[in-house]
């Protein structure tokens, strides 16, 4: 089963040499067939610049200019719209997400054959590095706030770390949010629409390099909106989106 990772990129002319060889030589080391799909969302550093170097010594490396609209959302919609793998996974570029947790999502997926793993921080077994405090307060309320209105045992929805079948992502269309409340409309849309998942531990490490894109303040409106939109296909909806057997 190939594997796509897809990842979005915003002046991440520092970190993408540091995360991009790693990812793939784990991936080399486990013989798993794969390819880094990174979305440059119109980076006006020397992100492309690091691309076209980087594409000369890792030839599993695709990369994209999305030239407009921009945001997370955006960035990350673009790269699902053109992977070429059996089953996708959505991973930062800044090291955040361990390389190691991204193979042990790919064996749980063949090892079960389930529709999706998801990430959760906040289990037994996972780990947060350097997460700022006001951040994870405000993680700890939208996520428990989700997972008691929805009656979902998960508890880490707004983790944009996870991963997709193909088939799994189609079935999710159509996918609407612009920035990070992509990451809670994808894996909200997934449980309420009857795809499989498993979930297990996984660790997050602040970034070494530059400032998070998250902007709290625009992002609260953004995500309450997503959890509209799928309370009401929950409950309105008559199962029209439901997963096909």
């Amino acid at each position: 089963m190939k594997l796509s990772v897809v990842i979005p990129a915003y002046n991440e002319e520092q970190s993408l040499p540091e995360s991009l060889p790693v990812i793939y030589e784990k991936l080399q080391q486990e013989n798993i067939q794969h390819e880094l799909v990174v979305v440059n969302d119109n980076s006006k550093d020397s992100t492309l610049k690091v691309l076209e170097e980087l594409a000369k010594s890792i030839p599993t490396l695709v990369y994209y200019t999305n030239a407009g609209p921009n945001g997370f959302g955006y960035a990350v919609r673009y790269g699902l719209e053109r992977f070429q793998g059996d089953c996708v996974a959505i991973m930062m570029s800044d090291m955040s997400d361990s390389p190691d947790d991204l193979i042990a999502f790919y064996k749980k997926m063949i090892e079960t054959g389930c529709d999706c793993v998801f990430g959760s921080r906040f289990m037994k077994g996972g780990k947060i590095i350097d997460y700022p405090r006001h951040k994870l307060i405000l993680n700890r309320l939208v996520n428990n706030g989700v997972r008691m209105v929805f009656r979902i045992p998960y508890n880490d929805f707004t983790n944009a770390f996870k991963l997709y079948k193909k088939d799994t992502i189609k079935g999710l269309a159509p996918i609407l949010s612009p920035h990070f409340n992509l990451t809670l409309e994808l894996s909200l849309k997934a449980i309420i629409r009857g795809y499989s998942f498993i979930v297990i531990a996984n660790s997050w490490t602040n970034r070494k390099y530059g400032t998070s894109n998250l902007k709290i303040k625009e992002m609260g409106s953004r995500y309450f909106f997503v959890f509209l939109y799928c309370l009401i296909e929950k409950f309105f909806s008559r199962g029209d989106y439901q997963k096909k057997s």
